[in-house]
């Protein structure tokens, strides 16, 4: 058996390593949240002389910089202070790194505490493009004035890896589905966060959306028939996993009066949701609203809805957003599907669920 051999670190082709770090804006700024447009990284040696030599040489390339297309961060070793210039919105900030980790991470700090500074460029996947040293960014700025927008990096349109299947729920179950939701009037929705190493729900800007759980047995018993029969098979075709567990029988409701949306977000990264491996997006009432599709940053501007009854599924990993609902409500039926490695992980993790 042949084993994969390792590449130099940084390698054209490969993920940029994930962090987080202090903006000005934000006391934990995640790379992970900037799929959908290039990202240039710049590591810079210490001094008021180098920063202003890397914005000196930036401002050839400024205009590409809107933050939809290309966003820019500067990172500077020291805390922030007046010799580090102020961010330019849009696509002009900088990261802090106080304890130089990010530097070490990204290989422009060595062992020995040499500087090694140099410009990364990565896609819109969050993969490395190319990269320069500090002193010699002209050919790398060349390549990013000639780039396409980030619908077009591969070549031709891009076509998130989602699968869209018809006819999972019948007109009769979606439209009780609703009535349900009607009666009993939605609860404001949030997400999940690990804070001080438990998974709790908080509420935010992230999303607004009501929701309410089914509780009849009845109802349950058919939902999950519908998905065995019509779905299950369906997604194990697709991609070779065979879905034995289902969380949560959730009705959703994005309402325009209420802007409702759901920013770019993945659906299992707290130790209370690393257990889901798909996501399952039911339309209830695909023709009653306008707005509320599924994007894919990492995969271009393109959105997905599938018709009434009809299900998007997809990897739990993905980044994804539900579009703001500009008109109407859009109400979808919002499972997670998993099996019994995944169930194995939910219970090692219900220690860390927050009680209260």
């Amino acid at each position: 058996m042949t084993a994969w051999p390792d590449p130099p670190p940084l390698s054209v082709g490969e993920f940029a390593p994930s962090f987080a770090r202090p903006t000005r804006a934000n006391p934990s700024f995640h790379l992970s949240t900037l799929p959908g447009r290039y990202v240039l990284l710049s590591f810079l040696p210490p001094g008021h002389e180098a920063k202003a030599a890397a914005l000196a040489a930036f401002s050839r390339i400024r205009p590409r910089f809107d933050d939809l297309n290309f966003t820019a961060f500067f990172v500077a070793g020291e805390p922030d202070s007046s010799d580090v210039p102020p961010d330019q919105s849009p696509g002009q900030r900088w990261f802090f790194d106080a304890d130089r980790s990010l530097a070490r991470l990204y290989g422009a700090l060595g062992d020995d505490g040499t500087e090694v500074p140099f410009w990364l460029l990565l896609d819109p996947m969050l993969r490395v493009l190319n990269r320069a040293p500090f002193e010699q960014p002209d050919a790398l700025f060349t390549q990013i004035a000639d780039l396409p927008l980030p619908d077009y990096q591969s070549g031709s349109l891009l076509t998130a890896p989602v699968l869209i299947v018809p006819r999972i729920f019948d007109p009769g179950l979606c439209k009780r589905l609703i009535a349900l939701y009607e009666a009993k009037g939605g609860e404001l929705s949030g997400v999940m966060r690990d804070v001080d190493g438990k998974t709790v729900g908080v509420l935010d800007r992230m999303k607004t959306r009501r929701d309410v759980m089914v509780e009849d047995v009845g109802l349950r018993r058919e939902v999950l028939e519908r998905l065995s029969r019509a779905l299950i098979p369906m997604v194990a075709r697709t991609y070779q996993f065979k879905a034995t567990r289902l969380e949560r029988y959730l009705v959703a409701c994005y309402d325009a009066a209420e802007g409702g949306f759901f920013k770019p977000h993945r659906d299992n990264e707290s130790y209370g949701t690393a257990h889901r491996r798909f996501a399952v997006s039911i339309n209830l009432n695909a023709d009653g609203f306008e707005g509320g599709d599924l994007r894919f940053p990492e995969f271009g501007t393109r959105t997905y809805r599938p018709p009434t009854g009809g299900a998007v599924v997809f990897c739990c990993t993905l980044q994804h957003e539900a579009t703001q609902v500009t008109k109407g409500r859009r109400y979808a039926f919002l499972p997670f599907l998993y099996d019994e490695a995944g169930q194995v992980l939910r219970e090692q993790n219900l220690s860390r669920f927050a009680t209260s």
